[in-house]
């Protein structure tokens, strides 16, 4: 699988693993897709996967994905902003769509 995950969004992700987990927790991203701009997310830490997930690591960070979000994240760098105007993870998809919104959409 073909997911990139920006050293910003990394660190997100750890900050809530080490706020919300414990010891192999993981976290849980369900991607449907959303609107013009891509992707929207629902997020959780859990400490196992549910049943279907895969366990897909990168430096170390375990992510918990169901079959569908594997399929729309292949190909999707994970970044994390942090503006004015969104607060969240933001997915860049070079196959989305945009309607002005260069292929980003944050997580909600």
């Amino acid at each position: 699988m073909d997911l990139n995950i920006t050293p910003a969004a990394e660190k997100f992700i750890r900050l809530m693993l080490r706020a919300d987990g414990g010891a192999g927790s993981g976290f849980r991203l369900v991607v449907s897709p959303g609107g013009c701009s891509g992707l929207a997310a629902d997020i959780s830490v859990l400490p196992s996967p549910e049943p279907g997930d895969a366990i897909v690591e990168r430096n170390g960070v375990k992510l918990f994905l169901p079959a569908e979000s594997r399929i729309l994240l292949d190909g999707v760098t994970i970044d994390f902003a942090d503006t004015a105007s969104q607060t969240g993870l933001v997915f860049r998809d070079p196959k989305a769509t945009s309607c002005g919104h260069g292929g980003e959409k944050a997580a909600q």
